[in-house]
């Protein structure tokens, strides 16, 4: 039994090139989307999805905390918080192995992108707070959307944004050559309850980004963060 509830299976966006056999598609999106006043759209990052609770920390699975060599960092950074987590779930982008993507100019490995608390998920301005609290960064904010808006003005903004490279400097691992972001997440951006995640939860994802299989985890490569090339930012 699980001690906790997994991260929703995010939908895509029927337009959404990169989907694969088991992925999920919201056809109805732009109804769902249309009892969303406000819409934040962040980077969708190429890391692992590691959930921080007071348990302890969880990535794929919920029925036990990870171990995993590339989560040692978080977890020693949970070590110092678990005391205050309380009800609160963060989950965040690890981007401690190396996956698909190599990011040039990380300035931390952890990126937050949601919080749960019980039944529901928190607004993005509650996620931000609190993510600064216990000294987490959050996911790259690419813009917002604020209805009503054309469906064909929507769709057109997130093929612009899709086109263009990450913040920290994406590269793929394949070609070595710079590359776009892997996709976008876009999200209410006001508390919702965990029963509609898939009405309020939507994403983007280029075709053909992933360049690593299941065994990628034989020969992992740490991200080196850009304090450690001798560049200008400080990670954790």
């Amino acid at each position: 039994m699980a001690i906790s509830r997994k991260y929703g299976r995010t939908y895509h966006y029927p337009f959404s090139p990169g989907t694969t056999s088991d992925d999920r598609i919201n056809y109805t999106y732009w109804n769902d989307f249309q009892q969303v006043p406000h819409i934040v759209h962040t980077e969708k990052l190429d890391g692992e999805n590691n959930c921080l609770s007071r348990y302890g920390v969880f990535a794929r699975s919920h029925a036990t905390p990870t171990t995993s060599p590339w989560t040692q960092q978080i977890r020693q950074h949970w070590e110092l918080l678990k005391n205050d987590l309380g009800d609160y779930e963060i989950f965040g982008e690890n981007l401690y192995a190396i996956h698909s993507i190599e990011y040039l100019k990380l300035p931390a490995h952890y990126f937050v992108f949601g919080i749960r608390q019980l039944d529901y998920w928190l607004s993005w301005e509650e996620t931000q707070f609190i993510a600064q609290l216990f000294d987490l960064p959050v996911v790259n904010v690419l813009g917002e959307a604020t209805m009503p808006v054309s469906q064909k003005e929507f769709e057109a903004d997130i093929l612009v944004k899709i086109s263009q490279p990450s913040v920290f400097d994406s590269v793929d691992i394949a070609t070595q050559k710079p590359c776009t972001i892997e996709g976008i997440v876009s999200r209410n951006m006001a508390e919702y309850p965990v029963d509609t995640f898939a009405a309020n939860v939507l994403k983007y994802v280029r075709k053909g980004h992933v360049k690593t299989n299941e065994h990628w985890t034989r020969n992992w490569k740490r991200a080196p963060l850009i304090h450690e090339k001798g560049g200008g930012l400080c990670g954790n």
